[in-house]
């Protein structure tokens, strides 16, 4: 890298890429000019950057690698096992929340986001419903008697 101007404080305009040199110009005038690997990006050679992931630690190995002989888990209990941990929702002996909630029984759990708004008109029903050829078919003549929803869904507006 090379640095015409070394004022690093100041905004940088653009970034000019000829055949294998970056320049970045800046407002000031800085510049810094780099040279491009000549390797594209492709499918094979994406990964992380170098020495960016750090290497997991070795347990178990004796006591000089640093994490022998417990692995750092302590000498007794429950976390220091083979399969360490709890189960989920478990609470040390409290009663847990999800069984503390009450159940709420019903479409959706009582909550009425579950239940229809409309009740739907397909053509099938309109087929059935016995309107003669050439007649209209509209929302009042729906309304007056040919498809009779029963029950809750008689309250609800037609829907086609």
């Amino acid at each position: 890298m090379s640095y015409l101007r070394p004022n690093p404080s100041v905004l940088c305009l653009s970034l000019i890429l000829n055949q294998r040199r970056l320049t970045v110009v800046c407002k000031a005038g800085f510049a810094v000019e780099t040279a491009v690997s000549a390797t594209r990006l492709r499918l094979e050679n994406l990964g992380p950057q170098l020495r960016l992931r750090k290497r997991a630690e070795r347990k178990g190995r004796g006591y000089a690698a640093g994490q022998g002989g417990s692995c750092g888990y302590g000498m007794r209990g429950q976390k220091s096992r083979s399969s360490p941990g709890v189960r989920r929702g478990f609470e040390g002996g409290q009663m847990p929340l999800y069984r503390r909630i009450p159940k709420l029984r019903g479409i959706a759990g009582v909550m009425h986001v579950g239940l229809p708004k409309y009740v739907p008109v397909n053509l099938n029903d309109i087929a059935e419903a016995g309107f003669q050829e050439g007649e209209e078919v509209s929302l009042e003549a729906l309304k007056k008697g040919l498809i009779n929803p029963s029950g809750r869904l008689r309250k609800l507006p037609l829907m086609v």
